[in-house]
């Protein structure tokens, strides 16, 4: 066994807790609403019920909303480093995502879509032999409606692409990133039965669709920083995704700054800590 695989296979996750602080929350906002309709009836009650759902609804888009399920959106550790992370493969990218970081003594987190890693298995084992990390990115990438999923559907999305993933790769991922960011109320069970710990980003450049690369490494610059979670992708239809893996690459060079990978403990800083304890509280 190589050693980024032994290093893998001793990463220690730190599960998602199954919170329901948001249910609460709604049954009470709701009370309010019966209680301001029948004080003041339509004209105040329907404008608060429109506002409390879009509320509880529009948490589901933001991909650092930590109402449903906690999330890490800065990296974890300290000194100038960032944590890039590479969403959408394995794809025929991969290859020459893989030699721009090892060109680049560069890590990064590869969030693989089940049903791809199920149909090209030896991407799978050689991102993990170049010593990257995996992560969970659903199995199917339901685009359109992922953000719709019940409970059943979503449960099977993950749970599905971590079987996937830890059939070919030996030991199931610990990460796990939402298609498109979306995170509605059924996310948190699945992540915490898997071990899993949702991640986002701070910084973004808008890749995986139609784009200029100059300018979407420009994006991608402006929130380069230590601890800066990069979200990249792979496999676009555009085709320039290695293009902006190389700029990104230089730009982190030309700051100083390290593409590393959270260490394998996970360990949390007092301040991320803080910030559990208070979602818990929430949750």
């Amino acid at each position: 066994m190589t050693a980024p695989e032994t290093l893998y296979r001793n990463a220690q996750p730190r599960p998602a807790r199954p919170r329901y602080g948001w249910a609460w929350a709604l049954a009470a906002s709701q009370l309010l609403v019966v209680g301001l309709w029948w004080r003041y009836g339509w004209p105040v009650g329907l404008p608060a019920m429109v506002l409390s759902h879009a509320y509880f609804m529009g948490q589901v888009f933001l991909p650092r909303s930590r109402l449903y399920a906690p999330v890490l959106w800065q990296r974890p550790g300290q000194g100038a480093a960032v944590w890039l992370t590479i969403d959408d493969g394995p794809s025929d990218d991969t290859p020459a995502m893989l030699d721009l970081l090892d060109a680049h003594a560069a890590k990064a987190t590869f969030f693989l879509v089940g049903e791809r890693a199920a149909q090209r298995p030896a991407l799978v084992r050689e991102i993990l032999r170049r010593g990257h990390d995996l992560g969970n990115h659903s199995h199917s990438h339901p685009q359109a409606w992922f953000w719709a999923l019940g409970p059943k559907a979503m449960a099977r999305e993950i749970g599905q692409a971590q079987d996937t993933l830890g059939a070919i790769a030996g030991q199931a991922p610990r990460w796990y990133r939402s298609v498109v960011g979306m995170t509605n109320p059924f996310v948190a069970a699945p992540l915490h039965a898997h071990g899993l710990r949702r991640v986002a980003w701070s910084a973004r450049g808008f890749d995986g669709v139609d784009c200029e690369p100059g300018q979407t490494v420009a994006r991608i610059e402006r929130d380069l920083r230590p601890g800066a979670i990069v979200l990249l992708h792979e496999g676009a239809a555009h085709g320039h995704n290695p293009e902006i893996l190389r700029g990104v690459l230089a730009a982190l060079e030309a700051r100083g700054l390290r593409a590393e990978l959270p260490e394998a403990s996970v360990s949390l800083s007092s301040e991320e800590r803080r910030r559990e304890r208070v979602d818990g509280s929430r949750g």
